[in-house]
């Protein structure tokens, strides 16, 4: 079994007397790994706790097998954050300010403006890094953000809202960019963000906070191939009797406005076995579509279950 690139033993992390982070114990072991969550879960606690930031209340927790309290000097060199917020220098070139960076990181000056030129290329930035940064856009502020997390080439980024202010269009290349770097292999993510849909197009992991505990953490793909389908109906007629042969035949289902179910079916009942149901009650099927789970019902289950079990 390969080395966690991120382990949690019942971690907390308390401010002012309150808890934020609570027990928090996992094995992250993803290419990219997403993080989610509602407003106030504790996503960016966990980030900044993994970077040493705020200490620990109790547990522990270990990056690339070494741990963030006895080890973080070292951990830090291997690591790199695209902070949420804009962090860049006035008055700097973006050429000058990721060549900054690579050298608070270690690297000797020359070397640090080599990798400043390739990584600006590398986001798309190489026509505009003599450019002062102030006079970006803000799609272009979020790849030099993505920049400077690079520059040193870590072994594990965190990102945190990467996608943050981006019209579409700077939205699709940040996506673009993410999927490069996760299929070319070279380096661990951890992506936070608001957005599902970035998740689902950019990890292949997620982890999921509520309440400052762990709600779910699992492979999106497998997940959704473990899951069973389900329908979208839209009936006309005897919706009591249909529904009840449904529950007899072991289907799950809810109701929706005009008419409309959700059924979860078993792996062992058709949708031919739908219509012949529907059939034998009297029930007119006016529309069928055969769905997987999303990644957003992984996570409102998640988020169902959690807030039941606190």
């Amino acid at each position: 079994m390969t080395e966690p690139v991120i382990e949690l033993k019942n971690l907390s992390v308390d401010f002012y007397r309150k808890n934020i982070l609570n027990n928090l114990t996992g094995a992250l072991q993803g290419q990219a790994i997403g993080l989610l969550g509602p407003n106030g879960a504790g996503k960016t606690t966990l980030i900044r706790t993994l970077l040493g930031f705020h200490k620990p209340t109790s547990g522990s927790a270990t990056i690339l097998g070494q741990d963030i309290m006895k080890a973080g000097k070292s951990i830090r060199h291997a690591l790199g954050y695209m902070p949420e917020t804009d962090t860049f220098i006035a008055g700097m070139s973006a050429v000058r300010f990721v060549r900054y960076l690579a050298e608070l990181n270690g690297l000797p000056s020359a070397d640090a403006m080599e990798r400043a030129h390739e990584i600006l290329f590398f986001v798309g930035l190489g026509e505009a890094r003599y450019r002062n940064i102030e006079t970006f856009s803000q799609g272009m502020i979020q790849r030099i953000k993505l920049a400077q997390a690079l520059v040193h080439s870590p072994q594990l980024v965190f990102l945190d809202e990467p996608t943050n202010g981006l019209d579409p269009a700077s939205r699709l290349k940040m996506i673009d960019l993410l999927k490069d770097i996760r299929q070319k292999k070279a380096l661990y993510l951890i992506i936070s963000s608001h957005l599902l849909r970035d998740i689902e197009e950019t990890c292949d992991e997620v982890l999921i906070l509520n309440k400052g505990q762990i709600a779910a953490y699992c492979n999106i793909e497998q997940e959704r191939r473990t899951n069973r389908g389900y329908l979208d109906l839209e009936i006309n007629g005897n919706q009591n009797g249909f529904t009840s042969a449904l529950e007899q035949k072991g289907c799950q289902f809810t109701s929706g406005r005009r008419n409309s179910l959700k059924v979860i079916i078993p792996g062992e009942v058709t949708i031919r076995d739908i219509f012949t149901i529907a059939a034998e009650h009297d029930t007119q099927i006016r529309r069928l579509t055969s769905r997987k789970d999303s990644l957003e019902d992984i996570f409102t289950r998640a988020i169902e279950a959690n807030n039941g079990s606190v």
